[in-house]
């Protein structure tokens, strides 16, 4: 388990006086350092924890010396226990189910994007293939996403990729 911390003021409309705290359960190193990385140029306080597979983070989750996090990023696909599994223990945890869930996948696939919003999750994210396209969007995730998507899911927002971001803000 790994913790980083971004420790940018906060941006307009993130008004967190302390940073976030964002679990990433992620197999790929490269994809944690990219994902921590995005987030400090996207500007967003956080303190990140990452594990590498759905065991590691139910084990995080579940230990009460730990606060729970404000929001958690899921790689759909990991070792030990996937993101799904992962996903179906939170939300069925009366104590963790109220902690947004974010599925990130390189996949765009309409099963999996259904599957997980069955499931509970409350945003689905396609990886981008860019640095750029993580940055644009945590922000979309973090500064617009947030208020609509995460605090009430709506199927037509649940999917959020590189491609559809500038289609929705026209």
């Amino acid at each position: 388990m790994i913790i980083s911390e971004n420790s940018h003021q906060a941006s307009e409309g993130l008004n967190e006086k302390e940073p976030l705290k964002i679990i990433l359960a992620e197999d790929d190193k490269d994809d944690q350092e990219l994902f921590i990385d995005a987030l400090d140029e996207a500007e967003v306080p956080s303190e990140v924890t990452t594990v590498e597979n759905g065991q590691e983070l139910m084990n995080t989750l579940k230990d009460k010396s730990q606060p729970d996090p404000d929001i958690i990023f899921i790689d759909i696909n990991m070792p030990v226990k996937a993101g799904i599994q992962a996903l179906e223990e939170i939300k069925a945890d009366k104590e963790l189910k109220d902690i947004p869930a974010v599925m990130l996948s390189t996949w765009g696939h309409p099963a999996d994007i259904e599957d997980t919003f069955e499931k509970g999750a409350d945003l689905y994210v396609q990886k981008p293939n860019s640095f750029a396209g993580f940055v644009q969007i945590l922000k979309k995730v973090f500064f617009l996403h947030w208020a609509k998507a995460l605090l009430s899911p709506v199927k037509n927002l649940f999917f959020v990729s590189e491609k559809n971001i500038s289609q929705r803000d026209s």
